[in-house]
């Protein structure tokens, strides 16, 4: 849950030095739980869309956040219309050109952008840092959900024209993709077997 009650509990936590770490999606320092009106069960997700004010405390915080994560859940159109919707969204490729976006209007620095997306994850999980990515901060582009990768083709923030865009990714000093060109076959991930390392001995 992403209350102000429950970063509170975190930030409490860690000047206690507790070892606890702690995530958050775009969609929850995006949009609020008046969006859902809009959105519908396009809205729907767990833990569900806050208070104006709860998002407002996770920025003003956001040094106790450990990492961001889309929480990437690409259900299609016809499932989220279904009579049972299941709860997530999609936000694999919108992730990094919200906080671009945020970066552009002084909400964080490309240093915050570096900590939540990469170091932080990395340390977490104890894995190697061996991707890198390439960015034009200043391009503009619309979320248009036909034209994205993921096959669910829509976005919670379709219309929205962000400030930000991913032009390349390296993966194992291996160029993979490429100005909206994925130049690798699937399977060319690696599984992260490692586990925390916050929590070893």
């Amino acid at each position: 849950c992403h209350s102000t009650n429950v970063i509170q509990g975190l930030i409490s936590a860690k000047k206690k030095g507790i070892k606890i770490t702690c995530g958050v999606t775009p969609h929850h320092l995006f949009l609020t739980e008046k969006d859902v009106r809009k959105l519908k069960s396009f809205g729907m997700m767990k833990p569900t869309l806050k208070t104006k004010e709860d998002v407002d405390f996770i920025w003003k915080n956001l040094k106790y956040i450990d990492c961001i994560e889309s929480d990437h859940a690409p259900h299609t159109i016809a499932e989220k219309k279904s009579a049972n919707p299941p709860f997530g969204v999609p936000n694999l490729e919108t992730t990094l050109s919200l906080l671009l976006t945020a970066c552009s209007e002084g909400k964080l620095s490309i240093k915050d952008i570096v900590r939540l997306c990469h170091d932080g994850p990395a340390k977490i999980f104890g894995i190697s840092q061996n991707a890198k990515i390439i960015a034009d901060e200043n391009e503009e582009w619309t979320v248009r959900g036909s034209e994205l990768q993921t096959k669910c083709k829509w976005s919670p923030f379709e219309g929205r024209t962000f400030k930000g865009k991913i032009k390349k990714v390296y993966i194992r000093n291996k160029l993979v993709f490429d100005n909206g060109k994925f130049l690798v076959k699937p399977g060319f991930g690696h599984l992260q077997r490692k586990g925390p390392t916050l929590n070893r001995a």
